[in-house]
């Protein structure tokens, strides 16, 4: 037989073997046992969790007060730098005192004339009286002498007073800080006339040591918490706070929540929160705005799941995977309401000590075997050619 009929009678041969081969084991090529897949996993504890909230929140000065003058005149002097920290009644700025100064020397000299006459008065009244009771002089001329020198008392204490209000006038050309705080710059110049009842104030002044901040939160979420609280799911938290500033880095103070307005304002649906922080640098300044950090309650009894081993199923529910009895890998279905961090808060359909497979869960099917070992131990992963030792990750 030639050559090339022997190799096609030899190949048609072997393919014909290899064909029988096939039918004889159904199909399907043989290959080596994996065995159970190897999954990691960690271990739950129940724990209580404060429930945190962030809301929008601006800085307000604790106190605020305009500088304005109590009288009319030409601002003649400014007696402050501006952005300074100044005193309560430190004075500010000096109004031209002339005017009011002639009018407390005015008034001091009405008092004298006053005093002068009440003094005379008095005595014609002493001198009547006797003459009055041998009857020497009517007693009507006795009885007006009294009235006169009543009168002329009168007008002392009136003339009193005027002179007490020039003086207070004149006291009122020094216009003083009526808090202690930060000054802004200021609104008038010297030389500008100012009134009593003028609409622009001279200077604001800001306390800024401690400065509230007013959180907005909206009625809606304030009603669930009040649910929350009285279904006995959770527990009122300590009222501290904390905030992110504008350039997201936190702010180092601790503040303590103040009060809670008790009416929803009807133009936002928010109610607002105040919130009180030291502010000893004065990072803080009046209109900033911030985010507020704040637990207003605690979950009692909750899980800390990580996010990466949570999927969705198909109706949109948590799901993820547990290592159940004999080893093999059980579906549960979760309650987790809200995320902390890397974590899901977990309420419902956890147990404390349940081993959680956060590793190996591609593709992973309910009921299947498993080879579960802790999340956190080294995986060696055999050289080319080698066997993997047990317990290594496959």
């Amino acid at each position: 037989m030639p050559s090339c009929l022997r190799w096609i009678a030899t190949g048609s041969i072997s393919l014909a073997a290899l064909t029988l081969a096939a039918c004889g084991s159904g199909g399907k090529p043989q290959g080596p046992d994996k065995g159970p897949r190897t999954v990691g996993f960690v271990v739950v504890k129940q724990q209580d969790l404060p429930l945190v909230t962030e809301l929008p929140g601006r800085t307000s000065a604790y106190r605020a007060s305009d500088v304005r003058p109590q009288i009319s005149g030409v601002i003649r002097r400014r007696l402050f730098e501006e952005g300074a920290l100044v005193r309560a009644g430190q004075p500010l700025y000096e109004i031209d005192p002339q005017l009011y100064r002639a009018a407390a020397a005015e008034a001091e000299a009405n008092l004298a004339s006053a005093q002068a006459s009440a003094q005379a008065a008095r005595a014609l009244a002493r001198r009547y009286e006797p003459l009055a009771k041998i009857e020497a002089i009517s007693q009507q001329d006795y009885d007006n002498a009294v009235s006169a020198a009543r009168s002329a008392e009168a007008a002392v204490a009136q003339r009193q007073a005027l002179r007490e209000t020039a003086r207070i006038n004149l006291g009122f050309t020094a216009v003083p800080a009526p808090i202690t705080g930060r000054i802004g710059r200021s609104l008038v110049t010297v030389g500008a006339l100012v009134t009593a009842n003028q609409a622009t104030p001279l200077a604001q002044i800001n306390q800024l040591d401690p400065i509230f901040v007013d959180i907005q939160q909206s009625s809606a979420e304030l009603l669930a918490l009040r649910k929350l609280l009285a279904r006995g799911g959770a527990s009122p938290a300590s009222a501290e706070v904390r905030i992110v500033l504008e350039d997201g880095s936190e702010y180092d103070v601790v503040g303590r929540v103040q009060f809670s307005e008790a009416l929803v304002d009807p133009g936002t649906g928010t109610v607002t929160l105040r919130a009180q922080f030291a502010n000893p640098q004065g990072w803080l300044l009046p209109g900033m705005f911030v985010r507020a950090r704040f637990s207003q309650a605690v979950d009692k009894g909750a899980f800390l799941v990580p996010q990466a081993a949570v999927t969705r199923d198909t109706g949109g529910d948590p799901t993820l995977f547990v290592v159940g009895k004999d080893n093999k890998a059980e579906l549960r279905k979760l309650t987790a309401p809200r995320t902390q961090g890397a974590y899901w808060v977990v309420t419902r359909g956890l147990n404390a000590g349940d081993r959680i497979i956060v590793q190996g869960t591609g593709d992973l099917r309910d009921g299947q075997a498993i080879k579960p070992v802790p999340a956190d131990a080294p995986q060696t992963v055999a050289p080319k050619g080698q066997a993997q030792r047990p317990g290594a990750a496959r």
